[in-house]
């Protein structure tokens, strides 16, 4: 019996469908693996119970659903808003409004239903049988992107916790959508094959992920005390996703004087094109180093299972001596999407850390640049364009290196490997060669001013 036809009769098992229609509309590649061949035909659906939303409005949340079901690879065909005072425990927007639902379906050839809130168990098992169509939520749309884009091993583990975690309690619901599926939205990324456990194995993976990820953890630790020691601080990107963090970053590389283009974070126009966590060291014209992180974006009503597994990643953000927020200003909504990055960041304990507000894409302002604030510690450039990279650099600067104290150091002959490593790290002045040793006029942190306190010397001393 080949892959295909122990897929069939596992899934007619576990399912109790005939075999037969285990694999409609579904096909198999070369080496027998499934791939995902129906298009995912998708209705959006959407609730407001007429209380105010302090961060976003249903308007603008159906809007970023839409493109949150675009980067999942579907079709959107039609949104539906249902107005009423509370969510129905059974069918969330009430039998009625889902029988509605249900003729869209058919009359647009639909196979998928989107809902914006979380749905749950019960709801998506009630929805899916009076609809006759794959019913998911908001959260695994996200989490299913969040299994397509990730990469390393850290965000492999990262999204399987996610998707173990939010679909434990509903894997009575989620059957019938699992066999419907196939390989579609929802049901793609290392979580999809443990879906089929029992819960007690699904625990035990639960427990395998968190052990690897702590495991991740310390070592990510070990890096950052080492960075401690040497004292190089620490840079995070931060932001709505799609915002420019990763075209900002590689710009910053390309003037950094680092030539590291192997090292470029990728970059696509869609939402959560970067997902893994990078990590690059960059180079201020004054030769001042400092580490700058790229992290995943964020995005309104953010699974809290996904905040929580991308925590380890994350605490990158609290140890980073400065932020810098990087905002889309051609977004109207860039208020609210400000918001949820600072309620992000005040969930992982991020507060009163020094932050540089980035309004990025200017170049493709058109009337919003009257709206965009102006301050103290706001920027407004182009990260594809070129236009105020400067002014962030020299702001970055001035965050980072205040504290740099200009020295004059005596070195013996002996010491030649000091004054090697003051050329290639600080920006050396002035480089003198006196019978008593070699004078370097120089700037430097306080880690090397402590260090090489004992060959300071003052003018006088200088003069002689």
């Amino acid at each position: 019996m080949d892959k295909i036809d122990v897929f069939l009769e596992f899934s007619s098992i576990i399912y109790g469908i005939e075999r037969d229609k285990v694999g409609e509309g579904m096909q198999f590649n070369e080496n027998n693996e499934i791939i995902n061949v129906i298009e995912q035909r998708a209705i959006l659906v959407g609730l407001s119970t007429g209380t105010r939303d302090e961060i976003t409005t249903i308007e603008n949340s159906m809007e970023e659903l839409k493109e949150l079901a675009k980067a999942a690879g579907a079709v959107v065909l039609d949104m539906v808003v249902q107005n009423r005072p509370r969510v129905d425990a059974a069918y969330y927007i009430g039998k009625g409004k889902a029988e509605e639902i249900k003729i869209f379906c058919r009359a647009l050839d639909a196979n998928l239903v989107i809902f914006n809130d979380e749905l749950s168990g019960a709801q998506i098992r009630n929805l899916e049988e009076l609809m006759e169509v794959t019913v998911i939520d908001r959260t695994t749309l996200i989490l299913d992107i969040f299994a397509q884009r990730a990469q390393s091993k850290e965000g492999k583990l990262q999204v399987e916790l996610a998707q173990l975690r939010y679909r434990l309690p509903r894997l009575i619901g989620l059957g019938n959508s699992l066999s419907r599926t196939g390989a579609g939205i929802g049901t793609r990324g290392p979580g999809e094959k443990k879906l089929e456990l029992d819960r007690r194995h699904i625990l035990d993976r639960i427990s395998d992920i968190r052990h690897q990820l702590e495991e991740i953890r310390k070592n990510r630790e070990t890096q950052r005390t080492k960075r401690r020691k040497s004292e190089i601080p620490v840079v995070a990107l931060v932001g709505y996703t799609n915002a420019g963090k990763s075209t900002l970053m590689n710009k910053l590389m390309s003037i950094s004087g680092v030539q590291q283009e192997e090292k470029e974070v990728y970059v696509e126009d869609m939402l959560f094109a970067t997902l893994d966590t990078a990590h690059r060291k960059m180079v201020l014209p004054s030769k001042e180093e400092f580490i700058l992180i790229d992290t995943v974006g964020f995005v309104s009503k953010l699974p809290h299972s996904l905040v929580e597994a991308f925590k380890a990643t994350l605490e990158e953000v609290q140890e980073a001596n400065l932020l810098l927020h990087v905002v889309d200003a051609t977004n109207e909504d860039f208020e609210m999407q400000i918001k949820v990055t600072e309620k992000v960041l005040n969930e992982l304990g991020v507060k009163d850390k020094p932050t540089i507000l980035i309004f990025n894409k200017i170049d493709k302002q058109e009337d919003q640049s009257a709206l965009i604030p102006r301050g103290e510690n706001i920027v407004h450039l182009s990260a594809l364009k070129d236009i105020g990279i400067d002014i962030l650099m020299q702001m970055i600067k001035d965050k980072l290196f205040s504290n740099m104290k200009k020295v004059s150091l005596l070195l013996p002959y002996s010491k030649g490997d000091i004054v090697s490593y003051l050329c290639d790290k600080t920006k050396v002045v002035k480089t003198e060669y006196r019978e008593d040793g070699v004078l370097v006029e120089t700037t430097v942190g306080p880690a090397d001013y402590n260090k090489y306190r004992q060959y300071q010397v003052n003018k006088a001393e200088m003069a002689e």
